[in-house]
């Protein structure tokens, strides 16, 4: 029997500067959601623990090197239950030391912004409600 996901488990960074604005990215114009900001990370690809893929996808991403025992998970989201298609469940992990400068490898560029900026920026919906958590937190 073939089974299709319920949902799809994916990674995000939360990467903060010494003034406490985040790093984010910008996607590429010709993928899904491309254009949009959002925090860097990716899917969990099939046996692979959360903290794993999120390493791998940052230094595929960004070029920087991240341990597993760097990453403190602090958020997550998920598509409503009523989405039609596999929903996501994203968790955020922070992200408290990494080796390199963030480059733009796989998207469109990288900006640094506080949260406020962010609440601003067109985003896909689960990162707008991660950068909404973070706010709520931080007053």
């Amino acid at each position: 029997m073939e089974r299709n996901p319920t949902w799809i488990p994916v990674v995000a960074a939360a990467i903060a500067d010494t003034e406490g604005r985040f790093l984010l990215q910008q996607r590429p114009i010709d993928k899904h959601h491309g254009g949009l900001w959002e925090f860097p990370g990716g899917k969990v690809e099939a046996g692979e623990n959360p903290r794993f893929a999120l390493v791998r996808e940052l230094n595929e991403e960004l070029t920087i090197l991240v341990k597993e025992t760097a990453l403190v998970p602090i958020a997550f989201a998920e598509s409503p239950p009523d989405n039609p298609s596999p929903g996501i469940v994203m968790q955020l992990y922070k992200v408290v030391e990494f080796q390199g400068i963030p480059v733009a490898e796989a998207g469109a560029g990288l900006g640094w912004f506080a949260l406020a900026e962010a609440a601003g920026l067109p985003m896909p919906p689960l990162d707008v409600a991660l950068v909404d958590l973070l706010a709520e937190r931080a007053q």
